[in-house]
């Protein structure tokens, strides 16, 4: 895992994406630690090139891609990790992703906040300073609750959650000097659990055997 500062050194000038949320961030980061940012509050594929296209960013001179991988909405995770894929066959560059719910707990370093997003199914993403990523449901949850502000929700959040922020700007800048960046050879969307599939071995239709008629 990297920090930003290192990115920012190696890499700069990054183009950040993060459409984790209902409002999609996209930053330009220079080497010098300027950034401009942009926000809008639509469909990812419009809202990644819409500030894009406000922050007048120059492709052929971004020299690396850093993007928010999840939790959140995973047709927005998505639709920024294809603009970057794409970016990279035109011109090869590095990518890092970082999580939302991890940047969120190390921007508040409380050991005991859990930071959750819900996961369907009645179920939560929850992130703990120093701990992996789980997937629990509801009656798992303990400790001071905190979610992200503007991250989509099907169930109830649990007795007690509060919201927090999620001002990517100001979150980067606090965590700058911790790890929470990772290369990505391919950018998609964070899974608890690469997907399983079945073997199907097709058969033939049959009629029932009717006992009466057997013999």
């Amino acid at each position: 895992m990297l920090c930003l500062s290192i990115l920012l050194r190696d890499h700069a000038p990054l183009l950040l994406i993060d459409a984790a949320s209902c409002k999609v961030q996209v930053g330009v980061l220079a080497a010098d630690g300027v950034s401009h940012w942009a926000t809008q509050e639509a469909e990812a594929g419009v809202a990644i090139f819409r500030c894009i296209e406000k922050l007048g960013v120059d492709l052929g001179r971004i020299r690396g891609f850093v993007f928010c991988e999840g939790p959140g909405s995973t047709l927005g995770i998505r639709t920024s990790a294809m603009a970057i894929r794409t970016w990279q066959t035109l011109a090869p560059r590095p990518a890092f992703a970082y999580g939302s719910l991890a940047l969120l707990a190390h921007a508040i370093g409380r050991l005991d906040v859990t930071i959750i997003a819900d996961a369907r199914r009645s179920s939560w993403h929850a992130q703990k300073l120093g701990h992996p990523l789980r997937r629990l449901i509801a009656e798992e949850l303990n400790g001071p609750l905190v979610t992200p502000r503007h991250f989509r929700t099907w169930s109830p959040e649990p007795t007690g959650t509060t919201v927090h922020d999620y001002a990517v700007e100001h979150l980067i800048e606090t965590t700058k000097e911790m790890p929470l960046f990772r290369p990505t050879e391919s950018p998609d969307a964070f899974l608890h659990h690469d997907p399983g599939f079945v073997t199907w071995s097709p058969t033939i239709h049959r009629a029932p055997v009717n006992s009466t008629q057997e013999g």
